[in-house]
């Protein structure tokens, strides 16, 4: 039998590899599905490619690259015997397969095992070889099944920059096991129950057991009961005392050694009588005991105090959180459920699958295709069959028995080289929309482009104070966003009164008043929005010099789909964002015909379009060169704090050079509008005379530089033809911002048509733009201009003090009802918050 199989493999041996450092092999997961080795089919990895495929996908695999020999996977679950072990975590049949394998179902653990098996099957026959089978596979066959078994996860490992220290979701967190025991943790007055210590104190989430620490992570001291508990016990996880708030709370796993999260914390600590809920971090106690709360916005949120009704099927698919991943799952749950982004990628998504690259993990359009199909197919939505519901009743449970979707690889992907959005720390859902946006418009070249849903376009109206003269220009934008001006608030002595008691118990160091919320008119942050603002150092063409300036702004085109961000956050004297507790009541029904810019108006004179002067210091050449050799000078103190933030330190060099040494606070604000460029990383370079040919007296232009293709490809991707991008950069010396405003106050004409034949390409393509095809394109960004009437069909909510910590849901109306997406929760909604929300998403009304 071994030499057969060994012939059997011979002709297919070149073909089979060993797993190399560096190679990702991926056995969780299928690179065009969400099916796993827990799916009906199991999971096929390739031998050669280490990628892997769902039973519906394995064939195009093959039949793409001839690769024959695969590993099937498959995870099968059996409800345990009565009595079998007597409530026991499962235990693994065959420890050797699917080493690094999460265990991905909500099984009840106490109730269900499981049995892994792997084999060896070759295409296009379906020859299978169970494994292992060390004693009659050659010796490099069993060494590479070997090593795929016992590969790590290939998302830990993508991006080691940013997943270094940061705290991962516990393996322990989705099976942890609860004894029922009676224990209830009270409010205050705790102690260890073996040393009587009362300080670092850790609550075991297995028992209950309240017991001392360390040495871990935060550096107090104790007697180590806690550790010594876990010795004897094998209970992992624990929970530091005095650390629980609705954002969470340190939680340390013994098992694994480091700081962890655990997404089910909420369930694990009401499981002893903690409402995670209602908990604010002290020292010695929680305050819930000594007041009477207001409904929290945790509870408004998620509407915890109604029993909702779960629903299946398609467009009803929930997502796991992977560990603060909810401000992504909320995003993408309301763009796919905009028709344009189905017909986009789930009705193309033949043509996007046949057509992808060898490796379909690093392809953007498979990606989002292969979500789209998994949120809006149901085939991951399926309601429990009438057994399951029958059992639920006779023990009186009701269990929600959605699985949901895991978006690993997605999120793997669309944050590669991000150094936020590729941790594991929570981010902010509008900066997540802007950057998938973006990477929509990358990846759309040639074909329909569904973010141009969003893009309008707007009027910007500068005017001279002192000489009244004015200048309109435009920009494109996706999001409109609406201040939330406190001062309009309608209930400001109930605000002044709280504000008054908070202070007074703060001194006192008492338990703060119940937490009132501000209540503002929609109309008074549309007025807001409208209201003039100042623009700093405005130079008047007008005056030739500084002078003030004001700027208004309206919508010069209305898109299909508005995006409205209510700009809850505001900077702390600590830097950290802040969350303003605003009440507004947004309309289901919205016009804002009033808000279309009208443009020069017959009395207004504009102001003359003259460019600043460009100062020249009077020096001589070799002296300025010898400046312009110099490192620039740079207030190192502030590129410091911003660096303890955690950007780039040549981003942060950057910033304080552009902000002329300011400070760190205006450095972070350049930082922040400046993230999303390709070079905002790179090493400082400052222009100047440091660009003069050594070899000539006379100086390069600088108007002849050829523009950076990554300038260009920005500018193409928000819609601009590619002979508009190079006119306008080379117009202004490659200033991507300047380049923009260039290309909106200069409008194709006769004369810019045909120049555009003169303009080489820069890669030396030898099939550059044709000026047919430019003079055909149209001007301008891409937009869909119509009636300015909408209504509301989703808005995403945040929980929490900041965008760096807390909860994303997301509310979606469908076939006439409200739905809330919590996680992998999906439920028809019975109040939805729509006065809490932080994005607004409104389609337009047809005319």
């Amino acid at each position: 039998m071994a030499a057969d199989l060994g012939e059997l493999l011979v002709p297919f041996m070149p073909t089979i590899r060993v797993p190399r450092i560096g190679d990702r092999v991926f056995k969780s997961e299928c690179a065009f599905s969400y099916d796993s080795p827990e799916s009906e089919g199991g999971l096929y990895v390739c031998m050669n490619t280490f990628l892997g495929f769902g039973r519906e996908h394995v064939e195009r695999h093959y039949r793409k690259t001839g690769q024959c020999v695969y590993m099937h996977l498959k995870r099968n679950f059996k409800e345990k015997a009565t009595g079998a072990s007597g409530g026991a975590i499962p235990q693994r049949r065959n420890g050797k397969v699917f080493l690094d394998l999460d265990l991905n179902c909500d099984f009840n653990g106490d109730d269900y095992e499981y049995e892994d098996e792997a084999r060896l099957v070759i295409f296009p026959d379906h020859y299978e070889i169970p494994l292992p089978n060390i004693e009659e596979l050659p010796a490099l066959v069993t060494i590479a099944c070997d090593a795929v078994l016992n590969a790590k996860s290939p998302y830990r490992r993508q991006e080691p920059d940013s997943w270094d220290d940061e705290v991962q979701v516990s393996k322990h967190a989705s099976s942890l096991r609860q004894l029922d025991n009676g224990v209830r943790i009270p409010p205050s007055g705790w102690k260890c129950s073996k040393c009587e210590l009362r300080e670092n104190l850790w609550v075991n989430l297995t028992d209950g057991s309240v017991l001392c620490g360390k040495w871990f992570f935060d550096g107090n001291g104790g007697n180590g009961h806690a550790l010594e508990h876990y010795r004897e016990t094998n209970y992992p996880l624990a929970v530091k005392l005095g650390t629980i708030t609705p954002d969470g709370a340190d939680v340390y796993s013994f098992d694994e050694e480091e700081a962890v999260l655990d997404p089910h914390l909420a369930e694990h600590l009401a499981h002893f009588g903690i409402d995670m809920l209602q908990m604010q971090k002290t020292e010695n106690g929680f305050t819930d005991s000594d007041v009477s709360p207001r409904i929290s916005e945790w509870e408004v949120i998620q509407e915890s105090g109604s029993k909702l009704k779960p629903v299946y099927g398609s467009g009803y698919t929930g997502i796991k959180n992977l560990g603060n991943s909810c401000y992504l799952g909320t995003t993408m749950q309301v763009l796919f459920s905009i028709p344009e982004f189905q017909r986009a990628y789930v009705g193309n998504l033949q043509r996007i699958f046949d057509y992808s690259p060898l490796d379909p993990t690093q392809d953007f359009n498979t990606q989002m295709a292969k979500l789209g199909h998994g949120l809006l197919s149901g085939q991951y939505s399926k309601p429990p069959v009438k057994s399951e519901l029958i059992e639920q009743v006779i023990k009186e449970e009701h269990k929600h028995q959605q699985k949901g979707i895991s978006l690993k690889m997605f999120k793997a992907l669309t944050s590669k080289g991000h150094p936020e959005f590729s941790s594991s720390r929570q981010q902010d859902a509008q900066e997540f929309f802007l950057h998938l946006i973006n990477q929509v418009e990358r990846n759309s070249e040639g074909s329909e482009n569904p973010s141009d849903v969003f893009r309008f376009l707007v009027e910007e109206r500068t005017q001279c104070c002192q000489s009244r003269m004015v200048r309109y220009t435009q920009r494109a934008d996706n999001i409109m966003q609406l201040p939330a001006p406190m001062e309009a608030a309608v209930n400001k002595e109930e605000l002044i009164a709280y504000e008054a008691k908070r202070q007074e118990a703060e001194v006192s160091r008492r338990s703060p008043p119940p937490a009132v919320r501000a209540r503002i008119p929609f109309s008074a942050c549309l007025q807001a929005y409208t209201e003039p603002e100042n623009v700093d150092d405005f130079w008047s063409s007008a005056l030739q010099a500084k002078s003030a300036g004001v700027k208004t702004s309206r919508f010069k085109s209305f898109p299909e789909y508005l995006v409205i961000q209510i700009k809850k956050f505001t900077f702390g004297l600590d830097w950290v964002p802040k969350k303003l507790d605003v009440s507004i009541e947004m309309p289901d029904l919205l016009d804002i015909t009033h808000l279309r810019a009208t443009g020069l108006q017959p009395k207004e004179e504009e102001l003359p379009d003259i460019a600043p002067p460009i100062v020249v210091p009077d020096e001589p050449k070799d002296h300025l060169m010898n400046n312009f050799m110099d490192s620039p000078e740079i207030d190192e103190s502030a590129v410091m704090q911003l660096a303890e933030m955690g950007f780039p330190l040549e981003a942060c060099r950057k910033a304080v050079y552009y902000t002329g040494n300011m400070g760190a606070e205006v450095a972070f604000n350049w930082v922040i509008a400046h993230m999303e460029e390709p070079d905002f990383a790179e090493p400082l370079v400052v222009a100047g005379f440091s660009e003069i040919d050594s070899s000539s007296s006379a100086a390069v232009p600088v108007a002849d530089n050829q523009p950076p293709e990554e300038s260009v490809a920005i500018l193409t991707s928000m819609g601009f033809p590619r002979y508009q991008a190079l006119q306008g950069l080379k117009a202004t010396n490659n200033n991507l911002e300047h380049a923009l405003d260039w290309i909106f106050t200069h409008p194709d004409s006769e004369e810019e048509s045909e120049a555009a034949s003169d303009i080489a390409d820069p890669e030396g393509n030898a099939n550059p733009i044709s000026t047919a095809t430019a003079v055909n394109e149209p001007s301008g960004p891409r937009v869909r201009d119509g009636p300015g009437r909408y209504e509301l069909f989703a808005f995403i909510s945040h929980m929490g003090t900041s965008t760096m910590c807390g909860r994303y849901v997301c509310h979606i109306k469908k076939e006439g009802r409200w739905v809330i997406y919590n996680d992998h929760k999906v439920c028809l909604s019975e109040r939805p918050p729509k006065d809490l929300g932080y994005i607004y998403f409104y389609h337009r009304i047809p005319s």
